[in-house]
């Protein structure tokens, strides 16, 4: 692996050397690099810093109990429970903190990782962060969640206007290729989790971390311990469900026929959101300029990274490329899941389908308008769709992608926003 930084390194060096006004939240999908990202900006800055996590086990002196009498009939208990962490552990650290501020002379800083694991976390770092603001002893509080929908809640609700984001997504063509050596066949099998890069060379080792270290902490951490699910097979189901048809549209209705399950559409509506918010999958709708057939439209599935469509399929590398269809189908959810994983936050993705005319992908960049067709060579070229839809809502650019048209190449080294400058 070659040196790598990655882009945003430089994004949160600089808010550490701005004057601490507000919580810096890093967040992102499971295995996208958060935690290694804070830790290399922490090493690479002047101001001392105390990093703590949830998931790290007690040592005997940092146990909840301060009168924890450290016999072995006590040490049995204490190490099953060793990974539970509640409001006390949080202040304690946070007390540490303003006792390390008080010694600098140039500031602090202070990182938790995995916050949301702690029950009323935000009602908890709002309260000490608004008495650090009161009495003038303000240092930076850096904050890491792999829990989207429940860190999103906890600080909308509670510390609304007290935070800003750095998003991390899964890595793109362009980092894997300049961290991994990635060539483009690579990328698009094996996908952009960066620790998941060392193993490709044992495909057995490399299927077997995605699903261990990824996919289930996804579902059971993230979403069922945190999330009300009334159904968690379903939910499961769901998620394979969407890997297998990836790139496709399908109802709900039609999910609820393969999926088996005594579920409703709205359910399963909901479900897929828990997916898209864990960065796992998600659901495009269908670009209109009549608000009510969006929200009424069929989803067309699409992985957040194509790691998780090979990882559940019975393909090796070898064999994918040597199906011309199931290529193609892995082609078209790797433009997906780039589209996803590099538009800037108000950048809206769709894809367009009336009667027998479609297009692949609908990119809305402010007011500007991008019409995207994928065509890897899996499938016949037809345009018919493209060309209905430049003549009805007259795109600002709208182009190929693949064969006849931009290189794969070249549009996986593109971020979405920057497709409008493509020539």
């Amino acid at each position: 692996m070659v040196e790598f930084t990655h882009p945003q390194f430089s994004t949160l060096l600089s808010r550490l050397n701005e004057k601490p006004r507000r919580i810096i939240y890093v967040f992102g999908p499971r295995q996208v690099g958060k935690t290694t990202l804070v830790k290399q900006t922490l090493h690479n800055q002047a101001l001392p810093f105390k990093f703590v996590s949830t998931d790290e086990p007690y040592s005997i002196e940092n146990t909840l109990n301060p009168d924890f009498d450290p016999t072995q009939e006590n040490r049995d208990l204490y190490l099953l429970d060793s990974n539970i962490r509640d409001g006390r552990w949080l202040v304690r650290e946070w007390e540490k903190a303003r006792t390390l501020f008080n010694k600098s002379e140039k500031g602090f800083i202070l990182a938790i990782d995995e916050i949301q694991k702690i029950p009323n976390w935000s009602e908890i770092v709002k309260g000490l962060w608004d008495a650090d603001r009161r009495k003038n002893q303000q240092f930076h509080v850096i904050l890491l969640g792999s829990a989207p929908l429940l860190m999103q809640k906890g600080l909308n609700e509670s510390l609304a206007g007290r935070f800003e984001t750095i998003q991390l997504m899964h890595w793109s063509f362009s980092e894997m290729l300049e961290a991994f050596e990635f060539d483009l066949d690579q990328f698009i099998y094996f996908g952009g989790y960066p620790e998941a890069a060392y193993l490709v060379s044992d495909q057995d080792r490399w299927r077997e971390y995605i699903t261990e270290a990824i996919i289930e902490p996804n579902i059971e951490k993230d979403i069922l311990k945190l999330q009300r699910v009334a159904k968690p097979a379903l939910l499961k189901k769901l998620f394979h469900l969407g890997t297998d048809y990836s790139g496709q549209i399908l109802s709900y209705n039609k999910m609820l026929g393969q999926l088996d399950d005594a579920g409703n559409t709205t359910t399963l509506a909901r479900y897929l959101e828990l997916l898209s918010m864990a960065g796992l999958i998600t659901g495009l709708e269908t670009y209109s300029l009549k608000p009510y057939r969006i929200r009424s439209s069929s989803p067309k599935l699409n992985v957040f990274n194509t790691a998780l469509i090979s990882a559940s399929s019975d393909y090796s590398f070898s064999q994918a490329k040597s199906d011309r269809s199931y290529w193609g189908h892995l082609v078209e959810s790797a433009v997906g899941a780039h589209l996803l994983n590099t538009r800037k936050y108000n950048t809206k993705l769709y894809y367009w389908r009336e009667k027998y005319h479609e297009v692949d992908f609908v990119l809305k960049v402010g007011p500007d308008l991008i019409a995207i067709e994928v065509k890897s060579g899996a499938r016949k070229p037809n345009l018919d769709g493209l060309f209905k839809f430049k003549e009805r809502f007259q795109p600002t650019k709208s182009f190929i992608v693949g064969e006849g048209g931009i290189p794969f190449s070249e549009f996986f080294m593109t971020p979405a926003d920057e497709l409008l400058e493509i020539e």
